[in-house]
């Protein structure tokens, strides 16, 4: 009888997006003024910590409106339960990437791809190569700082104007980077948004398929409008990757079998672990050397053997090549390179959690659906803050998680099922990233590719057309999932 009863004053809308403006304005501070120098890396840490100062302005908000401590807590410890699917996988993800690096499943596709390339095709083989290696790969920068730096010598010597060629090595290499298991971005926003990997990649490829095709049919275009000359020349490349691997294609058995696992619809974690212990084999079957080098050994036992594989699979390994444009593909980062990411997702969940806890979340949801009158209304919105997220923050991470957590209950509210948003925040927060002159991966593709970002934006047609496609679907509400239905499945 005597127990104190606690009751949350409900927040004004104003109040409930305090948080989200002091998240937004430290981390743009922290992106664009502190660590703003070409050598600076705002994911290494930094940006985790603002997302837990968003957090403590959150709990500052839920104190005065008499939220218990233990609450918010509480929730946070929920939201970070509900992504633990998600880390394992990432970590998989982690060993699957360096396993098949070190096996020759990489250098192969590469290898491959590569010998498709002739002039008369330039653009649209391009817009292909960068795909298959950036799916290979899960890495749009890895793909430009490889294979993008050579196509980009290679047009250049042909005679096609840069921004063109940059446009179409940066469209493969975000088609594959929205798709691949293996990416970073493509398992960040199921997590946010609260679905599981392979069902946000298959509903994914409802909108990227359609304006994938596109893409290629305007290069395509592109390409017979344009008069070249010369040969491209590969052979550089294609004998350093000989030299420092044994290339067969016996090596595609491994990803045809994972492929035929997730066709199957395999547990997500059992189809990498699959992938990534038979690539460790086919490592110590195929490249025997790769595998001693790793370990310094000089003949193949089975200490060495075991040593060389875990360490791919676990930490950083380089592989020696006198090639430099292949020496970032030749590196692999193992679990460990996944690491920032497993960080910056806890701390978005302690972010969520408080703001949940403290009824913010549901304020500015109840808010966003009364403007959002349509499901359309609700897709743009998303649309709409994802740009400006890659705009302000300067980072597409960012501009995943933080309109993930925010729009999460507005989609369920609205009745629709998670892989709507964390479709949408791929269409847009991924993609849309390089367009920004200033934002991490527009500067990075500039500076790498050598071709500044309002050059090759006209050219890059798959970012530009995948926030319109998403938004074409949720007008003529085309494959758009419900809530209902996607539990019954």
């Amino acid at each position: 009888m005597d127990t104190k009863i606690i009751k949350n004053r409900e927040l004004k809308l104003w109040e409930a997006l305090i948080p989200v403006f002091a998240l937004i304005g430290m981390l743009a501070y922290n992106v664009l003024f502190a660590y703003n120098g070409p050598d600076d890396n705002a994911l290494g840490g930094s940006n985790q910590f603002i997302l837990l100062m968003g957090g403590a302005v959150a709990a500052i908000m839920g104190y005065i409106s008499k939220v218990p401590f233990h609450k918010m807590l509480d929730e946070v410890a929920n939201n970070i339960k509900s992504t633990a699917g998600a880390i394992l996988i990432l970590l998989m993800v982690g060993a699957l990437a360096g396993t098949w690096m070190v096996s020759g499943i990489i250098p192969s596709m590469i290898y491959y791809g590569l010998q498709i390339l002739s002039p008369a095709i330039f653009l649209p083989a391009t817009v292909i190569i960068c795909s298959v290696i950036s799916i290979a790969t899960g890495s749009s920068w890895t793909t430009s700082a490889t294979v993008g730096i050579a196509l980009i010598g290679i047009g250049g010597a042909l005679g096609f104007d840069l921004g063109m060629v940059a446009g179409a090595v940066i469209s493969g290499a975000y088609f594959g980077d929205k798709l691949s298991p293996m990416s970073d971005t493509t398992n960040l926003a199921p997590a946010m948004a609260g679905t599981d990997l392979f069902t946000h990649i298959k509903y994914m490829t409802l909108t990227t398929i359609p304006t994938y095709i596109i893409t290629l049919l305007l290069f395509i275009i592109l390409g017979l409008s344009v008069d070249v000359t010369g040969e491209a020349n590969t052979d550089d490349l294609l004998n350093s990757i000989t030299a420092s691997f044994n290339v067969t294609p016996w090596l595609f058995l491994v990803p045809i079998i994972v492929i035929g696992l997730i066709v199957k619809k395999t547990e997500p974690l059992v189809a990498l672990l699959v992938g990534t212990l038979l690539a460790g084999i086919f490592a110590i079957v195929f490249q025997p050397e790769v595998v001693n080098g790793i370990t310094g050994a000089d003949s193949m036992t089975f200490k060495s053997a075991y040593k060389g594989v875990m360490e791919a699979i676990t930490s950083k390994v380089v592989v020696p090549t006198e090639n430099k444009t292949l020496i970032d593909l030749f590196t692999s980062g193992g679990m460990a390179k996944m690491l920032p990411t497993i960080w910056l997702i806890i701390c978005a969940m302690v972010f969520g959690g408080i703001m949940d806890a403290i009824g913010a979340l549901s304020r500015i949801s109840e808010s966003l659906l009364k403007l959002a009158h349509s499901t359309f209304g609700l897709f743009a919105s998303t649309v709409g803050s994802c740009l400006a997220l890659n705009i302000t923050a300067s980072d597409q991470y960012l501009a995943i998680v933080v309109p993930g957590k925010m729009f999460a209950k507005a989609y369920k509210d609205k009745g629709l099922a998670p892989e709507n948003l964390s479709r949408t925040l791929e269409d847009t927060g991924t993609v849309t990233s390089v367009l920004v002159p200033w934002n991490t991966c527009g500067a990075y593709q500039a500076g790498t590719l050598g071709v500044s970002t309002l050059d090759y934006l006209p050219y890059a047609f798959f970012n530009i057309l995948s926030p319109l496609m998403t938004l074409i679907f949720a007008a003529f509400n085309i494959k758009i999932r419900q809530l209902i239905n996607a539990i019954k499945e």
